[in-house]
């Protein structure tokens, strides 16, 4: 998402060095640490109760099953296949 680099991050922590001091910028740190880790959380939740609004544990689930029969059918035609190839030379001697 962001292309930050580490010049760029030492630039930044420079600078917020000089603009907040020595004193304050472990306190400050802790604050944007502890906004971040709860807009993560919020984020999160939200997520978690969307994806339960829509269902989307059935629609995974229901999406998986419908592979596993494609899967399957795949095979049983392979298979009759493979037993008509096999019949072939049978009828012909």
């Amino acid at each position: 998402m962001f292309d930050i680099g580490f010049s760029e991050l030492m630039v930044v922590g420079v600078i917020s060095l000089v603009v907040m001091g020595p004193e304050r910028l472990p306190e400050t740190l802790r604050g944007i640490n502890l906004w971040v880790g709860r807009i993560k959380a919020s984020l999160s939740s939200a997520k978690k109760e969307i994806e339960d609004e829509l269902g989307m544990d059935q629609v995974r689930e229901q999406l998986h099953n419908e592979k596993i029969l494609r899967d399957l059918e795949n095979t049983k035609q392979e298979t009759e296949k493979l037993m008509t190839e096999a019949k072939t030379p049978f009828k012909e001697s």
